[in-house]
């Protein structure tokens, strides 16, 4: 192997991880709008802690009055991690980023379903909906398979769900919100999933390669 060939070969390997880990982050249409306002110039990893202490301090003052506390955590992790997911999350550690705002969304949800009384199993199924999107997108990537665009523009990114779970507190309707969410999801993941694993050779991975190019152009 030449010189020239392992070092093309070790970009694509560097892009590929880089797609793969926006596609962990599962931003959505907001967060992308922000990336492309920062141009990838936003390192991931330092925005995404910050905003994992101020989500905890915002749910510890008030998770349960409806008020400023339950919008503080959303508009500030958008805020803070939004500009960074354009970033090619080539660091060391940027494979943290992913799990961290996983962390933030699903306790997030979970806190603020609890302390405004949604019951219990619907907190369960949303929360459910959301592991599955994110255990099929992870599986899928590592079988050479790649969920389409729109899948996650139309599931709303851990941004769309986190503001919208927060607007419900905000106007006393949490739990009919869950209940859409879950069900919306639950029918859009799942439908998706099925479909794609159905029409796809799971050998091959044939007609749903990453397109690298593609996806460094973007």
């Amino acid at each position: 192997m030449t010189a020239a060939t392992a070092t093309e070969a070790a970009e694509l390997r560097a892009q590929k991880r880089a797609a793969e880990l926006r596609a962990y982050r599962d931003d959505g249409p907001i967060a992308r709008a922000l990336g492309q306002l920062a141009r990838g110039q936003l390192p991931p990893l330092a925005p995404v802690l910050v905003a994992a202490v101020l989500t905890v301090v915002a749910l510890s003052l008030g998770a349960g009055i409806g008020e400023l506390p339950a919008l503080l955590a959303p508009v500030s992790l958008l805020l803070l991690a939004g500009p960074s997911a354009t970033h090619p999350h080539g660091g060391r550690l940027d494979w943290l980023v992913p799990p961290l705002i996983r962390a933030i969304e699903y306790g997030y949800l979970a806190v603020l379903g609890f302390a405004l009384d949604v019951p219990e199993p619907l907190v369960y199924t949303l929360l459910a909906v959301l592991v599955y999107h994110h255990y099929d997108t992870v599986y899928r990537t590592r079988q050479g398979l790649w969920p389409p665009e729109w899948v996650f523009q139309a599931g709303l990114g851990w941004d769309g769900r986190m503001l919208i779970a927060a607007i419900a507190a905000v106007f006393d309707v949490t739990t009919p919100v869950y209940a859409a969410l879950a069900l919306y999801l639950g029918v859009l993941f799942g439908w998706e999933s099925v479909r794609t694993w159905v029409e796809t050779d799971k050998r091959t991975g044939k007609g749903a390669e990453i397109d690298l190019e593609e996806e460094a152009g973007a």
